[in-house]
């Protein structure tokens, strides 16, 4: 008994704790992990500036109890290809990556006069001819103001002359290496210069306007599988690129292909046969895929799990102005996939007392968690928030444990 006392007390034996990565890839693999894991999609910086007085990142998700992630997205040239660094592109901002041009696919920024946000014109000139689109910038997100795809016949520059970058393998590698075990190292899947989504559907959304592209679909179909095809053809790239590279899973998707914007019907024709044959090619190269559809999800739970996602997010709640039933999305798809998100960050981080935020991660484990294969997470970005129910939330969620089997 003394013995064993004493090898209890050393340490001796005993299985070292569950690192955040470990936890993680556990709930992934649809497993029970230790206890609920509890990350966060992105942090977005106006968020740590305003609340925090820009505190780093990766301090903000240590003093707060999440199980870290860091984002990486690095892109390479190949100058076999007459390709290059884009020389005229600024230091690259929240979750860019470094453009690759050629001197036939150039970017010029031109700023635009506007009273208080900041606006820009981009022109993507060819030789044969040039396309622009102007962002509108708020300082806590952007959105598309004029579109890039105005005629029809503009898809043929793009796909006669658009860049396909392709992932920088050493450089994720060095920043999974000095990350370690703290948690997960993300990307996605690379998404159309200066503005776009990593899902197929959701780029051309981005390029043509959701509106315009949902019109298109219904008027000129081939037209539509067309830019998808293009589209694809250049994330494939990317994606035969990855083979080699360190990262614990990528994202796929985007809200433009969730029920808030499209229907059902139009997910299986336009979205789910371009994005499986990307899924399909990411696990050809070894790597994991979360597919993201922020907004209405229920229509699409099914078919976006039979595309073969290891994870799906983010779960948006009701009272977001999503659609979700956790206990029904998990009955539905949680055999199948990780599901990750399903947490309601406007009303439990802001606006309530701790005990409704503790009892709200309660009922997210209580109907998508018990069983394991589910990691808490905000439904997408928070950009306000009371850090006392931000504490109450990681650390409800480390009180969420799994028995031992």
């Amino acid at each position: 008994m003394l013995l064993a006392s004493a090898a209890a007390s050393s340490g001796e034996g005993m299985r070292p704790p569950v690192t955040s990565k470990e936890r993680m890839l556990t709930a992934i693999a649809r497993g029970k992990p230790d206890r609920l894991p509890v990350t966060t999609h992105h942090v977005m910086p106006y968020f740590l500036e305003k609340y925090l007085d820009g505190m780093p990142t990766q301090r903000f998700l240590d003093e707060f109890g999440f199980d870290a992630i860091t984002w990486t997205v690095p892109h390479r040239p190949d100058a076999d290809r007459g390709e290059y660094y884009d020389p005229l592109q600024s230091e690259p901002g929240f979750l860019e990556s470094r453009r690759v041009a050629t001197d036939t696919w150039r970017v010029f920024g031109e700023p635009l006069p506007d009273g208080g946000r900041k606006v820009t014109r981009y022109r993507f000139v060819t030789p044969d001819g040039e396309l622009s689109m102007v962002l509108e910038d708020a300082r806590y997100t952007a959105w598309v103001v004029e579109p890039l795809i105005k005629e029809k016949r503009d898809i043929d520059l793009i796909a006669r002359y658009a860049t396909a970058p392709r992932c920088d393998v050493d450089a994720v590698n060095r920043a999974a290496e000095e990350f370690g075990d703290r948690g997960l190292v993300r990307g996605h899947i690379c998404c159309f210069d200066v503005f776009g989504q990593p899902g197929c559907w959701q780029d051309a959304a981005c390029l043509v306007g959701p509106q315009n592209l949902i019109m298109a679909a219904c008027d000129d179909p081939a037209w539509v599988h067309q830019l998808l095809r293009i589209l694809q053809r250049r994330k494939l790239t990317f994606i035969e690129s990855l083979r080699g590279a360190r990262y614990d899973i990528l994202e796929l998707g985007g809200g433009d292909g969730s029920a808030s914007v499209i229907s059902p019907r139009m997910f299986d024709e336009f979205v789910a046969p371009y994005d499986s044959v990307l899924i399909e090619a990411a696990h050809r190269a070894g790597q994991r895929i979360v597919y993201h559809l922020c907004g209405r999800i229920m229509p699409m739970c099914e078919s976006a799990a039979r595309m073969k996602p290891d994870a799906i997010e983010t779960f948006t709640p009701a009272g977001m102005g999503g659609d979700t039933d956790l206990a029904r999305a998990k009955r539905l798809v949680g055999d199948k996939v990780c599901m990750i998100g399903g947490f309601d960050q406007f009303h439990f981080f802001t606006g309530c007392d701790e005990a409704a935020t503790r009892a709200e991660v309660r009922r997210c484990f209580r109907e998508a968690g018990e069983d394991g294969g589910y990691i808490l997470c905000p439904s997408d970005h928070f950009f306000d928030a009371d850090l006392s129910l931000i504490r109450a939330f990681t650390d409800e969620a480390a009180r969420c444990a799994y028995r031992p089997c």
